[in-house]
C-alpha cells in the first residue's frame, strides 16, 4: 500500500505533463489564447516544476518527507482546483505554475521516501521499477485520460480530476508510509535562487527559440543570464557548508553518467510523444480519444521493460539494461523516420514505439536505481530531485530542439509543396492562403511529415549519445551485483 500511494502520486504528477496536450485547442477557444500563448500552458508547469524540483528534494531531507509530500499534494490538488475553475488565460496560467511547485515539492520526495520504505535488495528493486514504469508510462496515460475527459466530458476535467486522486493519496499517506528521519540543518537559499532561476531561464530560452528564432534578443539573453546565474550557483555551492546540490556526488562517475543519459532520453521521450501525437491527430485524423487509445501500448511495453529490468538487475547489472535499452530506444526512433503521408498506425507507428517502449522501460529502473546507489540517507532527497530535475529539464530543452530541427524541415519542404499548391488551388483556396498562411491537405500532410521525421533524425541522434555514455562511463563494481542481492555492499559515499 505505501508503495501504491508513492507511484499514484508519482503519477498524477508525470500526466499532468502530456493530460493536457490533447485539450489545448478546446483551452484555446474557451479561454480566448491567441496561438503563441497557448504554448505557455503546458510550459508555465514544465518550467515551475523542472525549476523547483532541487528545492523540493532538500525540503524533504530538512523537514520530513511525509510531511512535506502531504504538502505538496495539497498544493498540487488546490491548484488543479483553481485551474478547473479558470475563467481567463492568466487565472490558468497561474494555476499551472502554482501546479508545477506542488509537483516539484512532492516528486522528489515520493522517490526519496522509497528509498527510506523499501529495505535495499530485491524488494527496494521492485519498488523501483514500480515507480520507473510509472514515471515512464505516465505520458502516454495521460493522453489517453485527457482524450477522454475532452471527448465525454470537457477540458476542465483534466485538471479537476487531479482533485479526488490528490486528496486520496494525502489521506492514505500518514497510514501507509512512516516520516523519515529529520536531518538537522538549514535551506541553502542563495543555493535554491540560483538553481530555479539558472534553470529557468536555460528552459526558457530553448522554448523561445523554438518559437522565436536562434537570433532573438531575448533568447540569446537567457541564454546569458542562464550562464551567469548557473556559475554563480556552483561557486554558492562549493563553499557552502549545507548545499542544496552537493557536487561531491558528481565525482561518482555512475552517478554523473547516469544524469547525462536522463538528460537525453528525457529529450527523446518528450519529443515521441508531442510529435507523434501531431502525426496520428493530423495526417491519420485520428479523434482525441482515438489518439489517446493509440499511445496505451505504450504503458504496456514500458511495465513490460521495467519488469524484466528489475528482476535480472541482481544478475547482469544495470549497465547492460542501459546500453540495450538506449539501443532499442534509437532502433524505434530511426524506424520511426521513415513514416510518411502514406504511412498507417498498424504499419508504421505501433511498432517502432513498442520497440522505444520497451527500451525505455529497461532505461529508467537501472537509471533510477543507479542514481540512488551510494547515496547516503541525507542526501536521498537531493539525489532524487536532481535526476527529477534532468528528466524535466532534459525533456523540456531536447522537445525545443526537435522543434527547432522540425520548423526548420518543414520550411524547407513547404517551400517545395507551396508551388504545386498554387498551381492547382482554386481562387478561393488561394485567397484562404493569403489571409492564413496555411495550405490543406494533402500539401499541409507532406510539409507535417518532413519536420516529424527530422525531429525523429535528431531524437535518434540523442539516444545513440545515451547508450554511448552507458557504454563508455558506467562500471558497476562486484559489490555493486551484491548490494542488488541485498547483501551489505560497501557504505554509501
Amino acid at each position: 500500500m505505501a508503495l501504491f500511494v508513492i507511484a499514484s502520486c508519482q503519477l498524477m504528477v508525470v500526466l499532468d505533463i502530456t493530460i493536457v496536450n490533447i485539450a489545448l485547442p478546446h483551452i484555446q477557444s474557451s479561454l480566448d489564447f491567441s496561438t503563441t500563448s497557448l504554448s505557455w500552458v503546458v510550459n508555465a508547469y514544465t518550467l515551475t516544476f523542472g525549476g523547483l524540483l532541487l528545492l523540493g528534494g532538500r525540503a524533504g531531507d530538512i523537514l520530513g518527507r511525509r510531511r512535506v509530500f502531504v504538502f505538496g499534494v495539497l498544493l498540487f490538488v488546490l491548484a488543479s482546483l483553481l485551474g478547473g475553475f479558470a475563467q481567463n488565460s492568466g487565472q490558468l496560467l497561474g494555476a499551472r505554475a502554482l501546479q508545477g511547485v506542488g509537483g516539484a515539492i512532492a516528486s522528489p520526495t515520493s522517490l526519496a521516501l522509497i528509498s527510506t520504505t523499501f529495505r535495499e535488495g530485491p524488494e527496494r528493486n521492485r519498488a523501483f521499477g514500480v515507480f520507473a514504469a510509472v514515471s515512464a508510462g505516465g505520458g502516454a496515460i495521460g493522453l489517453l485520460a485527457g482524450g477522454m475527459l475532452v471527448e465525454w466530458l470537457n477540458w476542465r476535467w483534466v485538471l479537476f480530476v487531479n482533485v479526488p486522486i490528490g486528496l486520496l493519496i494525502v489521506l492514505a499517506t500518514p497510514r501507509y508510509i512512516r516520516e523519515s528521519e529529520r536531518h538537522p540543518g538549514r535551506f541553502d537559499i542563495a543555493g535554491a535562487l540560483t538553481s530555479t532561476a539558472g534553470m529557468v531561464l536555460l528552459v526558457y530560452g530553448f522554448i523561445r527559440a523554438a518559437q522565436e528564432g536562434w537570433r532573438d534578443t531575448l533568447t540569446l539573453a537567457s541564454f546569458a543570464g542562464a550562464v551567469v546565474v548557473l556559475a554563480a550557483f556552483v561557486l554558492i555551492e562549493r563553499r557552502s557548508r549545507q548545499p542544496i546540490t552537493p557536487l561531491h556526488m558528481f565525482a561518482d562517475r555512475n552517478r554523473a553518467g547516469t544524469y547525462g543519459i536522463m538528460l537525453c532520453l528525457a529529450a527523446a521521450i518528450f519529443g515521441m510523444f508531442f510529435f507523434l501525437t501531431l502525426f496520428v491527430q493530423n495526417v491519420l485524423d485520428f479523434s482525441p480519444l482515438a489518439a489517446g487509445l493509440a499511445f496505451l501500448p505504450v504503458s504496456a511495453v514500458i511495465a513490460v521493460g521495467a519488469g524484466l529490468a528489475s528482476r535480472f538487475l541482481p544478475v547482469y547489472g544495470p549497465k547492460p539494461f542501459m546500453v540495450v535499452g538506449a539501443i532499442l530506444a534509437a532502433a524505434g526512433l530511426a524506424w520511426l523516420t521513415l513514416t510518411d503521408v502514406h504511412s498507417t498506425y498498424a504499419g508504421s507507428v505501433l511498432g517502432p514505439m513498442l520497440v522505444f517502449s520497451l527500451g525505455m522501460g529497461m532505461e529508467f529502473v537501472s537509471l533510477t536505481l543507479m542514481a540512488l546507489s551510494n547515496v547516503s540517507t541525507p542526501e536521498t532527497g537531493a539525489a532524487s530531485g536532481l535526476l527529477n530535475a534532468t528528466q524535466q529539464v532534459g525533456g523540456s530543452l531536447g522537445l525545443s530542439i526537435l522543434v527547432t530541427m522540425f520548423g526548420t524541415a518543414s520550411t524547407n519542404e513547404a517551400d517545395k509543396q507551396i508551388p504545386d499548391f498554387l498551381r492547382q488551388a482554386t481562387p478561393s483556396e488561394r485567397l484562404r492562403f493569403e489571409q492564413t498562411g496555411q495550405v490543406p491537405k494533402p500539401w499541409s500532410d507532406e510539409i507535417l511529415t518532413a519536420g516529424v521525421s527530422a525531429a525523429f533524425i535528431m531524437a535518434a541522434i540523442f539516444t545513440v549519445v545515451a547508450a554511448l555514455i552507458a557504454l563508455v562511463v558506467i562500471q558497476v563494481r562486484p559489490s555493486d551485483l551484491e548490494r542488488l542481492k541485498g547483501g551489505p555492499g560497501p557504505g554509501p559515499m
